[in-house]
């Protein structure tokens, strides 16, 4: 029986020129490098403004292009924090991969193709589905966005409904939500529209107040550029000229997925998010997520990006969390 080779160690020294980026590079404590050490099995040594890189072949060709890709991002005046460094090596690789709605191999810079701008700040994609998740909401006209909680769906859509706005690509944002219960019964709560609909759609305004702030976001709201509204109001509506986010849409109903899908005007960007395994509609009854999912699945003009354990970008625990529920539902 042959034996396998044993890799032989390479070393690699990489050299920066502005110093004053480098704390932030390495993270307090090295703690950045400590990560990629850990995650890629190399060992760095640092010293003045040069990086010392030392393992198999691979891992350090990957700690290479990870460092430059964050050095770079310092260099744009962005920030580079832990769950930057993590997405980084969840990023790793997908070069390789081919362009979802491109159908062409990727070149280039990875945040450049994959990240949206707007006022406050810069989101760059943070796994691969991220990636081909950022490129579906920029060329197709729907996409549906399919998932656990955490994988960045509707943070996402926000954002380039928003860079939309700001660009003038669209002349409002639509935000909707299915509110209380399938049903939607509204009424039986105190307060005006906006009361009762609020607490659903505080998501929304967190990830609004993330790319504008808050006091923009209501501004643009008193002139109409933004528009939150339960799904039930949508109806006998046409969306023109509009960036339209459902999201929770696993508790639609089949007729109400319908709805929103068929108010689809001229010039509308409309995405869907959801998570098909966490309904709370009333035992029994059929998700509209699920529904759509089964008639659109074979429309080439529509894209559907599906999330899994290893997008979630929050606590590494919440990550831990979906694949141990998703073993005991396979099981």
């Amino acid at each position: 029986m042959a034996k396998s080779r044993k890799q032989v160690p390479v070393k690699i020294t990489l050299e920066f020129e502005d110093n004053m980026l480098l704390p932030a590079l390495f993270g307090e404590h090295h703690a950045h490098l400590s990560r990629l050490e850990q995650k890629l099995d190399v060992q760095f040594a640092a010293r003045g403004n040069q990086v010392a890189i030392e393992g198999d072949k691979e891992g350090c060709a990957t700690a290479q292009m990870i460092l430059n890709n964050l050095y770079e991002r310092l260099g744009k005046g962005l920030d580079v924090e832990m769950a930057d460094v993590d997405g980084a090596i969840r990023m790793a690789g997908f070069l390789d991969f081919p362009r979802h709605a491109q159908g062409s191999e990727i070149t280039g810079d990875v945040e450049q193709d994959h990240s949206i701008r707007t006022r406050k700040t810069t989101i760059t994609a943070r796994s691969k589905n991220q990636a081909r998740y950022i490129d579906a909401l920029r060329h197709r006209e729907m996409t549906f966005g399919l998932g656990p909680a955490g994988t960045g769906k509707t943070f996402l859509a926000v954002a380039m409904a928003v860079s939309h706005l700001l660009e003038g690509k669209v002349e409002r944002i639509i935000l909707s939500r299915p509110a209380v219960e399938a049903g939607e019964k509204l009424g039986f709560l105190p307060g005006d529209l906006k009361e009762k609909v609020d607490p659903y759609l505080r998501p929304l305004y967190d990830a609004l107040a993330q790319m504008i702030s808050m006091e923009q976001t209501e501004k643009r709201m008193e002139r109409g550029d933004i528009e939150v509204a339960p799904l039930a109001f949508m109806r006998g509506r046409t969306l023109s000229n509009a960036f339209v986010i459902l999201d929770e849409a696993q508790n639609t109903t089949p007729m109400q997925m319908k709805m929103l899908l068929t108010r689809f005007g001229e010039n509308c960007h409309m995405v869907v998010c959801g998570d098909p395994s966490q309904t709370d509609l009333p035992e029994g009854s059929t998700s509209g997520l699920t529904d759509a999912i089964a008639v659109l699945r074979h429309m080439r003009d529509i894209d559907f990006i599906e999330f899994d354990a290893t997008d979630v970008v929050r606590h590494p625990l919440v990550g831990k969390i979906v694949r141990a529920y998703d073993k005991r539902d396979e099981s």
